[in-house]
């Protein structure tokens, strides 16, 4: 246990100097003394550089350390409910009905309407965030309702699989009969960004996430009663279509804010489980749920900083960065657990 608790303080102390390094570093490098002024709300600093730390990094930071840990915590509950270490959050198609939302609204916008979405800013953001939510929760109760009825976890795998390339059909038309303009938003919001929340849309995404990720914690001793077997756990007295059915909700609806706010993230729902389990060596998710939360917290952020390092014109897709970064990781993670 002493290991165990050392790498949750490594980690934590991790996060907090990334934190940090995520409000100092950009195109526009802060020493720290100024930022420290700024946090603290005294006066004397730059005003251009009081808005960029106030009103650029931190809603930034915040949002990608949220939005690491919810896609991670996601991605261990979709990898313990199927018994599949290729599960992630976009598994059940949950993510490709948050695209299509937003693809109905931004597609059509132009379209139907005669008015661009992208160009209409705050108002475009919102609609653009509801849809989202719209269209993951539509995505979700569909699987819950056909959960009911099926029998296998395969079955119902492979039914949100073929949910995700009906809707990546769909896209594909609105693309199709969409302008020019409408499809280059879509495609940018594709990309993925920590950097599209700020004011009260940041705060509310952290005040959901904040209620959300301790609500995950509830289902550790379902998960690892799982993890005997789906027949063990039925003879343990355990509801398994119940618990299956509020994991993949838990899941969903995280997937569901994080897409909403930032895009669909790719990668951090399915590598920071095997990261987690891989560093910490523990397969009881009351030490796991945590740990995946933490680590993809810190993922995340490493991943923001990355994106906005100086030198680069904006900042580059959050998307690459999490696979250019994540990959190797996992991949020496999971070959040093096989050879040990």
């Amino acid at each position: 246990m002493k290991r165990v608790a050392l790498l949750f303080l490594l980690t934590v102390a991790a996060i907090a100097v990334f934190f940090l390094l995520n409000l100092l570093l950009g195109t526009v490098r802060i020493p720290m003394a100024d930022v420290c002024r700024i946090l603290v709300g005294d006066g004397g600093e730059s005003e251009i550089w009081r808005n960029i730390v106030v009103q650029s990094r931190v809603p930034q930071a915040l949002t990608a350390l949220m939005a690491g840990a919810g896609l991670a915590v996601s991605g261990l509950q979709m990898q313990t409910v199927f018994h599949n270490p290729l599960a992630g959050p976009s598994v059940l198609g949950i993510s490709n009905g948050a695209s299509l939302g937003v693809a109905c609204v931004v597609l059509l916008s132009g379209s139907v309407g005669g008015v661009t979405l992208s160009r209409m800013g705050y108002v475009g953001d919102v609609a653009i965030s509801v849809s989202a939510i719209i269209g993951a929760l539509a995505v979700l109760m569909l699987i819950v309702v056909v959960a009911r009825h099926v029998a296998g976890n395969v079955t119902l795998l492979i039914i949100g699989v073929m949910i995700g390339y009906l809707v990546n059909a769909v896209v594909g038309l609105l693309k199709f009969f969409a302008s020019e303009e409408d499809v280059k938003a879509y495609v940018v919001w594709g990309l993925g960004s920590f950097a599209r929340v700020s004011g009260d849309e940041m705060v509310l995404f952290v005040l959901l996430m904040c209620f959300l990720l301790p609500l995950s914690m509830l289902l550790v001793k379902s998960m690892n009663i799982l993890l005997l077997g789906d027949e063990y756990a039925t003879n343990l007295g355990l509801n398994l279509r119940r618990v299956q059915t509020l994991i993949i909700v838990s899941s969903g609806i995280h997937v569901a804010i994080v897409t909403a706010y930032c895009g669909p993230i790719m990668f951090i729902g399915m590598s920071v489980p095997h990261l987690a389990r891989g560093l910490f060596r523990k397969s009881d998710h009351r030490i796991l749920m945590p740990a995946t939360m933490l680590l993809g917290a810190l993922l995340a952020l490493v991943c923001n900083l990355i994106a906005r390092l100086p030198g680069f014109e904006g900042a580059l897709p959050v998307n690459s960065v999490t696979a250019l970064i994540g990959a190797p990781v996992v991949a020496w993670v999971l070959l040093r657990r096989d050879r040990s």
